[in-house]
């Protein structure tokens, strides 16, 4: 699991994928890293402070965010409260993160929209990684909502990528693709962005529409090698057998212990031996 980043609102979330008919060859659920959608605001003081002790050591981080959240009152509860949250989420404790998290962006004063759709979004993360996604799309359509009203076009963005993963989850693609669409609108170069329009693309039958976007991910990202496994996934379904081929074997070359590389391996061993060339006249007397 990565470590949280101090605002970010992001965490390794798997997006459950499918990919075509009964029969056909299964993507990998791989956890695909999010990028930062928008440069995290300075953290100073006791909160900047509190957040190194939560990476490093959460349990102490919990016990002084508790003493802290004794003491404080009102919207100065929110720091800790987001603090706490974050300790959590290092111990993967994700209903108590999520509840942790609302509640530091209740207590985040309403006239900082930016900063509430921030922990709101963190709490929609959390509750989605705790399986509740229900509870995960409420909060992150009020963070959305948030997030706009303050005119943070970037911040809304990425939002919007939360909720096309829950979406997801949801079973509501359709929803989803559109929620991707505001997210490629925002965020149009950020290669993550691209591969999870990609591959819901794929799953919806629309390997046009596939293709080019994992052709765009790709130009902004040509290292991913989750990129490349998708790339491969695309192609085969396409029909292009060498041209997923040797995007699976350039994941293998690329990132050989990666989770990438060990399903571009098991697709490499569907497929089986690339085929013998054809064998040479031989000259007879």
């Amino acid at each position: 699991m990565a470590e949280p980043d101090d605002m970010n609102l992001t965490f390794l979330l798997p997006l459950f994928a499918q990919v075509g008919p009964a029969g056909a060859m299964e993507h990998a659920p791989l956890e695909i890293p999010r990028a930062k959608k928008a440069a995290a605001p300075v953290i100073e003081g006791r909160l900047a402070r509190c957040i190194e002790l939560a990476r490093s050591a959460p349990l102490e981080a919990i016990r002084e965010t508790d003493k802290w959240l004794a003491e404080a009152r009102g919207s100065a509860r929110a720091d800790p409260g987001e603090c706490k949250g974050l300790a959590l989420t290092r111990l993967e404790r994700w209903v108590e993160a999520a509840a942790a998290f609302a509640a530091a962006h209740d207590d985040t004063p309403v006239f900082e929209q930016a900063l509430r759709a921030r922990r709101g979004a963190m709490a929609g993360n959390a509750a989605l990684a705790a399986g509740q996604a229900e509870a995960a799309l409420a909060a992150l359509d009020s963070a959305h909502g948030e997030a706009r009203r303050a005119k943070d076009s970037a911040l809304a963005g990425g939002i919007a990528l939360d909720r096309a993963r829950t979406l997801v989850a949801l079973g509501r693609i359709e929803e989803a693709a559109s929620a991707l669409a505001e997210a490629r609108g925002a965020l149009a170069g950020d290669a993550q962005t691209w591969l999870l329009s990609a591959t819901l693309s794929r799953r919806l039958g629309k390997l046009p529409e596939a293709q080019s976007q994992i052709e765009q991910a790709a130009s902004l990202d040509a290292r991913d090698p989750a990129i490349g496994l998708e790339a491969g996934v695309i192609a085969m379904l396409a029909g292009r057998e060498q041209a997923a081929r040797l995007s699976w074997e350039a994941v293998v070359a690329m990132a050989p212990d990666s989770a990438e590389a060990r399903a571009a391996r098991s697709y490499l061993d569907q497929l089986g031996l690339d085929p013998p060339d054809k064998p040479a006249q031989s000259s007879g007397r």
